[in-house]
């Protein structure tokens, strides 16, 4: 069990995903539970021309993520104003066209070889870049989410009363999806543009499969999050199989692992309302 750690590639993909775990499995929750899985997505295929450029260019890939975020969102913006075309539309038309434009990017004649990395990601091998943005990102995500949590809760569970606490809806949406741009262009350097969202998604649904309450399901999510990127490091290692695309592969055995306790809390839930009926 400990071989694989005697290598420095795997203790440095080991903090990577430990940390890019961390900050994935908490902010995952919020994604989940306001249901931004598709914005998730999508963010992550929006930056793919700008990590391609960044490529070409020879320049960090943080450098090219963060303007696509910029330009995904205001492309978004000015095409749900367009008559007739509602927001998802919006997103899907944009996404698919600057994915698209990556990908042309990418098979260009004067692209450099190993590219693919950017769609699938090179989690063995971390820079000191990556894993000081990926510690970074934790703190990031530790201390916003801190301060939303109350806004948080009141606006994703009982949207029509936010406002009578004097919150403004729209707003702390708005704090989460740029928080989870912000995790997307970290993240997407080590996941990969077709495998980031596997980490903000399946942890999250995993936990919620396993709790009802936001504190524990946060917690259970980073730990899926972490025990199963090292897991797929592990099976990477041992199989010789691409380090993201196993981890993906973990993560989403954890999901499927995960969905008898669902079923067990479905079944046992009518019984626990029985129960506090008798004794009211």
């Amino acid at each position: 069990m400990l071989e694989p750690l005697q290598d420095t590639f795997m203790q440095r993909a080991v903090a990577e995903m430990t940390l890019l775990g961390l900050a994935a499995g908490a902010l995952g929750c919020w994604v989940v539970l306001y249901e931004f899985s598709y914005a998730a997505e999508s963010l992550a295929h929006a930056v793919f021309p700008g990590l391609v450029l960044a490529a070409l260019a020879g320049v960090p890939l943080l450098l090219g993520a963060a303007p696509a975020i910029l330009l995904a969102a205001l492309a978004i913006a000015l095409a749900s104003r367009a008559p007739g075309v509602g927001r998802e539309t919006a997103v899907a038309v944009v996404v698919t066209t600057l994915f698209g434009l990556g990908v042309l990017l990418a098979l260009s004649p004067q692209s450099p070889p190993g590219l693919q990395s950017l769609l699938f990601g090179d989690i063995l091998g971390p820079t000191d870049t990556d894993l000081a943005a990926a510690a970074a990102l934790v703190v990031v995500v530790a201390v916003a989410l801190r301060l939303l949590h109350g806004q948080l809760l009141a606006t994703g569970f009982d949207r029509g009363s936010a406002a009578a606490l004097g919150l403004a809806a729209g707003r702390v949406e708005a704090a989460l999806l740029v928080l989870l741009a912000t995790a997307t262009v970290v993240a997407v350097q080590g996941l990969g543009n077709l495998l980031v969202v596997a980490a903000f998604v399946g942890p999250a649904a995993t936990a919620r499969n396993l709790s009802d309450r936001v504190g524990p399901m946060i917690a259970i999510a980073a730990a899926t999050a972490v025990l199963a990127g090292i897991a797929g490091l592990y099976l990477s290692y041992y199989a010789g199989t691409a380090g993201g695309a196993s981890v993906a592969l973990a993560i989403l055995t954890a999901y499927l692992l995960s969905l008898p306790a669902r079923g067990l809390r479905a079944r046992r839930a009518p019984v626990r309302a029985r129960a506090a009926t008798t004794i009211l």
